[in-house]
This record gives structure tokens, C-alpha cells and sequence, in this order.
């Protein structure tokens, strides 16, 4: 039943590999769990008690409440799957509520940091510095994801019409626009890429030839940013967050900065605005003259 509703995500649904692991092992951790507390070996007959049992056992082990929502998240879909197929006729997580959680507001890159961090890679001309410098300038200007950076093969890429398509979630494609600037990293890294000699269609690989993995693209972006900022979280999903909220502050319209994040809903796309309304309300009690601040 695991095996049928892993290959429905991947053939009909389309998920990313990342979100398909992630179900998987949701799915193994909670069978385990089962075996190992109820001597069940077949999830897909299990009582909503059991899964409660489950969720204590979580909390117990100090699992936040974000997390153990994604995991029932897996197991809902996975039983609204044995429903369409008919292989159950309730779902036992019909009536379950998501755990509270606390809603935690990522500050992003200051645009000064950012600066700093590609004049520094900026001062080198070798393979790994110039690809590095494309990264985080593709992964700022475009506000792509890290797997959609990977995912980007030398086809995708327009230089004469200053644009790159970009493949998101459920291979929806968009084509997003290149800065003049990126243009230059881009030119430079394509002939240093020549150089290296691989006959592989993606964009960016190692020095050895191969496609670029996700684990060095977050050690890249954590590494230069580490070096300019004291945040706690330096990761390439902060530079997408950075792309919006900067957008956003300089009155980037919400529907443009949707479809060049290639969100399916405003919903998605608003979560960014917090940072902007926050400005915003700095920069009004600066100024307003009757502000508390000037009096």
C-alpha cells in the first residue's frame, strides 16, 4: 500500500524528491512505532487512539509541534489516498487538529549584507568562486528555491532575452527575468564551466564535473553569510525570503512577486509582507510629525 501511494505522489502528484522522502519516512517512523507498541504491522488499519498515542510519544521526545504536524500531514494524505483507491472506508484523521504552534517571523539578509557577501566573491575569478558568486545571486535576484537552482539545466537559460525558466513544485514552469549584472556571473561561470569538461545539461556542478547536490549549495550560502551576518538561520530559503521582502518594501506589486516565487496562491506569497508592514511602520514613526518618537 506504502509502495502504491509513494509512486501516486511521484507519477500523478508530482512531488519533488525531498517531499517524497519526507513521506516515507514519516510513514516508516509511524509503522515502527505501531510494531513496536501495538505489535501492528499494518498501518492502514490503525484507530485514531493509536495515532494520538504516537503524537504523546513525539512531544515526549521533545518533537516540536511543527514537525509532528508535517508527519500528520504524511499520514492524512496518505489515508485520503486508501480512500480514493477504496482500500478504507474511513479516514482516521477525519476530525484530528493541528497542533498550536508559534508563528516565527524570519528577518532576512539586509540588503548590505548581501553586497558584502558577492564583493567578496566578487574578488576571485577561479571555477568554484564564480559559481558560488552565481548562486547566491540567482538564489537572491530570482528568488528560486534550492531545488529548483539545482534543477536548472544549460537549455533553460536565455541570454539574449535576459531570462531563465525555472521548474517549480509540480513541474510548473515560469520564466523569470536576469539582471544585467547576473548576466555578467553568468557569462563568465558558462566559460569557466566549458573548462571542466562535462557533458552533463545542469547548470551548475563541482569542480569534478557532476550536478551540484543541495547539501553544498547550503554550505555555500551559510559559509559567505556566516562571515557578514549574526542571524541564526543562514540558509538559501533566506535568500528567497530576502528576494520578496526587498521586492516588497520597494512596492513590488504582491501578484508580480507571486508569479516570479511561483507560489499558487496570494496566501503563500503573504507571509512575506509582515517584514514590509514593519518598515513600513519604522519609517511612519520616524516621520509623521506627530509621531510619539519626535515629541
Amino acid at each position: 500500500m506504502i509502495s502504491a501511494f509513494i509512486a501516486y505522489l511521484t507519477l500523478e502528484k508530482k512531488y519533488s524528491k525531498h517531499t517524497i522522502s519526507a513521506y516515507q519516512n514519516d510513514l516508516k517512523s509511524f509503522r515502527i512505532f505501531c510494531q513496536k507498541t501495538f505489535d501492528q504491522h499494518e498501518i492502514h488499519t490503525v484507530h485514531y487512539s493509536q495515532i494520538r498515542s504516537w503524537i504523546v510519544d513525539l512531544v515526549g521526545q521533545g518533537v516540536s509541534n511543527n514537525t509532528i504536524n508535517r508527519k500528520i500531514s504524511s499520514l492524512k494524505t496518505f489515508y485520503k489516498f486508501l480512500q480514493k483507491t477504496k482500500q478504507i472506508d474511513l479516514n482516521p484523521l477525519i476530525k484530528h487538529k493541528a497542533l498550536k504552534v508559534e508563528k516565527r517571523i524570519q528577518t532576512p539578509f539586509s540588503e548590505s549584507e548581501i553586497t558584502k557577501v558577492i564583493k567578496h566573491l566578487d574578488e576571485k575569478d577561479d571555477f568554484v568562486s564564480v559559481r558560488n558568486r552565481l548562486i547566491v545571486e540567482l538564489l537572491y535576484s530570482t528568488g528560486m528555491r534550492r531545488g529548483e537552482l539545482l534543477s536548472i539545466q544549460l537549455s533553460d537559460i536565455a541570454l539574449s532575452e535576459k531570462l531563465i525558466k525555472v521548474v517549480g513544485k509540480r513541474n510548473k514552469e515560469r520564466f523569470v527575468p536576469l539582471l544585467t549584472s547576473v548576466l555578467k556571473t553568468m557569462t563568465r561561470y558558462l566559460e569557466l564551466r566549458k573548462e571542466v569538461g562535462s557533458v552533463s545539461p545542469f547548470l551548475f556542478l563541482t569542480e569534478k564535473g557532476n550536478k551540484l547536490y543541495e547539501t553544498l549549495v547550503y554550505r555555500v550560502v551559510n559559509s559567505y553569510f556566516s562571515n557578514v551576518s549574526t542571524k541564526a538561520k543562514k540558509s538559501p530559503h533566506l535568500l528567497r525570503h530576502s528576494f520578496a521582502t526587498h521586492l516588497l518594501n520597494e512596492g513590488a506589486d504582491l501578484n508580480s512577486v507571486k508569479e516570479l516565487l511561483g507560489h499558487a496562491s496570494l496566501a503563500s506569497t503573504q507571509v512575506y509582507t509582515h517584514n514590509s508592514v514593519e518598515k513600513m511602520k519604522k519609517v511612519y514613526n520616524q516621520a509623521h510629525p506627530r509621531s510619539l518618537k519626535k515629541e
